[in-house]
């Protein structure tokens, strides 16, 4: 607006109400209904037969980071229906950036269930906790390095560390 590249009218009639919408990283439980829409919809403009997602393949895409958010799904996606013979794309057949991440997160140990039960929300931010300092330190403490380790982008790394209270010393790059 500043540079009247972009009237000042039309920013005030389309700002009536803001809405914030989290990084697909922020959304996983959104990547197996998105990557399906994508599919569905690459399949039928590239006049090819539906195709599916071994389950290794959805594991991979729920893994992975989606720095580029979700265009970047949709050109994963894309490049697959068109690189994959046949009517199922495996985890092999996904671009290198996807190759083992979600063999990553089937090693992470999980711990057992109490039978007295166990505070989730609390272990969640415990485990949540561990893997950011992790990062951080085999980032050298550079935030933005840290963030790419664990998929997501770097304020919201930051706030993720205000949130779990961990120790500013720590974390100051």
């Amino acid at each position: 607006m500043r540079d009247g590249r972009f009237r000042e009218d039309l920013y005030y009639r389309l700002n009536v109400i803001p809405i914030h919408l989290p990084q697909l990283s922020e959304r996983r439980e959104d990547i197996p209904l998105l990557a399906r829409h994508f599919l569905r919809k690459v399949c039928l403009e590239m006049k090819r037969p539906l195709m599916t997602l071994t389950p290794a393949a959805m594991r991979a895409l729920e893994a992975y980071g989606w720095p580029g958010n979700v265009r970047e799904m949709e050109n994963v996606i894309e490049r697959s229906v068109a690189l994959t013979d046949g009517e199922v794309i495996d985890r092999h057949d996904l671009p290198p950036q996807f190759i083992g991440v979600e063999n990553d997160l089937d090693a992470l140990p999980v711990p057992n269930v109490p039978l007295e039960g166990i505070n989730l929300p609390e272990t969640i931010d415990t485990i949540e906790r561990a893997m950011i300092r992790q990062a951080l330190e085999r980032s050298g403490g550079v935030k933005s390095r840290a963030a790419l380790l664990l998929g997501l982008n770097r304020t919201t790394l930051v706030e993720k560390i205000k949130r779990l209270g961990l120790p500013a010393e720590a974390t100051e790059s």
